[in-house]
């Protein structure tokens, strides 16, 4: 019975006037052991009410409990901004980002079916090689000796290494840190093994072999330049032990460059690129090994799993069989369990830490999604409801933020925000069922309540491009003429092989095409809109004029920068093989600017006020200058107004960073005609209001001669193309095989299309077309 003091804590999470980022004093009522979904349009404060105000502060209330010895290597919350908070309960977020862990985390570890194999090879594995850590490619007893478990081994190409027409004074080991003048090369020189100026190739064999791959070796004869102690390590032991075996985040930009000309990766030949040493590999269960099993499709996994009779283990192999089926539920069949899960997308990821809770005994505990369906074909959204209505019948509290309509109509309560983003969001539009939001007035209840418009009048293409003999992955010998000056949508299921058509082949057989995926962008935390886009040093610019400092200054990763976190905003705690801590930094609560910087000012405004606006506040602020208005202007365009110009990329979703190129690559283009673009999943976290705004602006781009490819799975985008390609039927080895192309009114009647099927029930015939194609 909940106590007399709080006697709605048992049904209700209770919010009383969040002021989190955008919202504007909200309070709610979130009802426990059911599935409710946070609608509204992008920036509208879904994920600051569900994520930044109930799971951030559910957190930092658990993470109190802790010791501080503990609490100081847990993510550190600040107080939610909140009047009053009540009824929370443990909180797992399974969010979108991306697996953080080394090479040697994979599918298998990361859904923890592997430990399940492990185990199972330990027990009826013939020959067994031991007890279960013998099976694993992390644990010594286990691993490839000679890849320690990696897979792959560096080696260094001796050709592009080393210039053999040189000799060791005019520098003939063609690596930064051995050029002449350095301290590496005057090793070599002074080391007293070699002629200095004779040419490598005219050197005796056995003396090139000693200046390459000695190791602390005593020289009989140096120079006096040489040290006292008088060991020799050739150029090879060098670069492993300085380079090659340390972290890539620990190298210098230059380095990095260097290496990735004189060093190529390859499967281990120990282990063939397997991972485990001779023992494990040579324990087999029907004739397969751990290594086998872990190499197949998890599809074809499941079936070799249940062929698995020996009753010792009958228990154990239920388990492994109920994982695996959840991953394939989750449309993951195509994965298999040795593929390393950085590789993973972030929805992929997603659905695989979905999988990781299932079957858990806990229970009462809040799960809080970020759009579980982003990168799943409709025909996979229903089993993904499933899975998630199976944690809420545990006796669990889901929250999902989400724009997929099924996922919406699936909810048992709904909370809607807006009316627009940004600055034009932030209240709470709506509470209630799914079928009562469907009749109101917000951009959301018009967005359920509108047939999808099916393109009856498809634009003529003004040409085409061949892509021959496609192979890659699992591409089944594919050719076919792609149309131009069109908008062309590329479907079919999650990994049926459309990217590797597309986002892969294409751009290789015909370069005039560029691809924007949904990859993380260099530069990290460091990185925001405004340096993506180009304009932070126009910016900079104008600050120093208007100041007279140097523009350095207002750079927080120059002579602006806070002095405790270097311009950061957080201070970071490297925890090794979890993810890092990240904690604001106090001295500037999260600004990134020292004092000096943040005293100039620019029409009232700092370098941090600035970089905390909007595209559209920013534009209104720079209006004198052209070059930051019109790029700026394109970052609206692409439907991120509601982001501020300073935010750190890494915060972004891949939909946001995809978008985000999308507008540095329109801003840097002088002309749209002619201009070839391939968009892997760009409506990734949109709005269905804010998709007919992105394809509102990708029309203005066709009809100016643009040609875009979008690589899709919302319907509203299939049905607007002009162009479909369907790839399909299945994923995996299922997929691969050109299915349907032709207009969208086609594809609803093709007999093997799984998204004609699922389209056929959504579209409504549009009126023809008035448009006209602009010169």
């Amino acid at each position: 019975m909940a106590h007399k003091r709080f006697p709605d804590r048992a049904r209700w999470i209770t919010v009383e006037k969040a002021r989190t980022h955008n919202l504007r004093e909200v309070t709610v009522r979130v009802p426990k052991h059911r599935l409710t979904v946070f609608t509204g349009v992008s920036g509208s404060g879904k994920s600051s009410l569900a994520f930044d105000t109930i799971a951030a502060e559910a957190d930092r209330l658990v993470t109190g409990s802790y010791p501080v010895f503990v609490r100081n290597r847990l993510p550190q919350h600040p107080a939610a901004d909140v009047d009053r908070i009540d009824g929370l309960t443990f909180t797992t977020i399974i969010d979108q980002r991306r697996f953080t862990g080394s090479a040697r985390s994979t599918v298998g570890t990361a859904s923890d079916i592997a430990p399940m194999l492990r185990l199972l090879f330990s027990r009826v594995g013939c020959p067994s090689a031991g007890f279960s850590p013998a099976y694993s490619f992390n644990d010594p007893t286990g691993m490839c000796p000679h890849c320690e478990g990696l897979g792959v081994v560096d080696d260094i190409d001796l050709d592009r290494l080393l210039d053999r027409s040189l000799s060791l004074r005019e520098g003939a080991i063609r690596f930064p840190t051995f050029e002449p003048g350095t301290y590496r090369w005057k090793r070599l020189v002074d080391s007293g093994l070699a002629d200095v100026d004779t040419p490598l190739r005219s050197l005796p064999g056995r003396v090139v072999d000693t200046l390459l791959y000695a190791e602390e070796i005593k020289l009989t004869n140096p120079l006096p330049g040489y040290p006292k102690h008088g060991t020799f390590d050739g150029v090879i032991p060098r670069l492993r032990n300085s380079y090659l075996r340390k972290a890539a985040s620990r190298l210098t930009d230059e380095v990095k460059s260097a290496l990735s000309h004189v060093v190529f990766r390859r499967a281990c030949p120990g282990c063939d690129g397997t991972r485990l040493n001779d023992a494990a590999r040579g324990s087999l269960i029907g004739g397969r090994s751990i290594a086998d099993w872990s190499n197949l499709p998890i599809t074809d996994l499941h079936n070799i799993a249940a062929s698995v009779n020996d009753p010792t283990v009958a228990p154990l192999v239920t388990m492994v069989l109920e994982r695996l089926h959840a991953l394939e539920l989750v449309g993951l069949g195509y994965l298999s369990l040795d593929r390393e899960s950085s590789t993973l997308s972030g929805g992929e990821a997603q659905r695989v830490k979905i999988v990781r809770h299932l079957g858990s005994p806990l229970s009462d505990v809040c799960y809080v999604f970020d759009e579980p369906s982003a990168g799943l074909h409709p025909h996979d959204v229903q089993r993904l409801l499933d899975l998630i209505a199976r944690l809420r019948d545990a006796h669990n509290t889901v929250l999902v933020v989400e724009h997929h309509p099924a996922v919406i109509n699936a909810a048992d309560h709904i909370i809607d925000l807006g009316p627009g983003g940004g600055t034009h969001g932030g209240i709470v539009t709506f509470e209630g069922a799914p079928e009562d939001l469907a009749a109101t007035d917000t951009a959301t209840g018009r967005f359920l309540r509108q047939a999808v418009p099916l393109n009856t009048s498809p634009r003529a293409p003004t040409g085409k491009v061949r892509i021959s003999n496609a192979r890659r992955h699992n591409l089944r010998d594919i050719t076919l003429d792609v149309p131009l000056g069109v908008l062309v949508a590329v479907s079919g299921v999650a990994g049926s092989g459309k990217s590797t058509l597309f986002v892969d082949e294409l751009p290789r057989q015909h370069p005039d095409f560029v691809a924007v995926d949904q990859a993380p962008l260099r530069g990290g935390i460091r990185s925001t809109p405004a340096t993506v886009l180009g304009i932070a040093e126009a910016i900079r610019t104008v600050f120093a004029a208007a100041s007279g400092l140097p523009a350095p200054w207002f750079s927080a990763n120059a002579r602006g920068a806070c002095p405790v976190c270097k311009g950061k905003g957080v201070v970071i705690t490297d925890l090794s093989f979890l993810d890092d801590v990240r904690t604001e930094c106090d001295a500037c609560e999260g600004v990134r600017f020292n004092p000096e910087a943040l005293a100039a000012r620019y029409h009232g405004h700092t370098i941090a006020d600035v970089l905390t606006m909007n595209p559209e506040d920013a534009v209104e602020l720079f209006r004198e200058h052209k070059s930051i208005r019109r790029r700026l202007s394109w970052m609206s365009r692409v439907g991120l107004d509601y982001l501020t110009i300073g935010q750190s990329v890494d915060t972004l979703s891949g939909g946001e960073r995809q978008r985000l190129l999308l507008a540095r690559h329109l801003a840097d283009t002088t002309t749209t005609e002619d201009l070839r673009l391939v968009l892997d999943e760009p409506t990734t976290g949109l709005h269905g209001a804010d998709v007919d705004r992105l394809l509102t602006l990708f029309d203005d781009l066709v009809d100016h001669g643009a040609t875009i490819i979008a690589i899709e799975h919302n319907q509203r985008v299939i049905a607007r193309a002009d162009h479909v390609i369907d790839v399909g039927p299945g994923a995996g080895h299922n997929g691969g095989t050109l299915l349907y192309q032709g207009t969208p009114r086609g594809l609803l009647d093709a007999p093997d299309s799984m998204t004609g099927q699922h389209l056929r029930g959504r579209v409504a015939p549009a009126r023809p077309s008035t448009r006209v194609r602009k010169g």
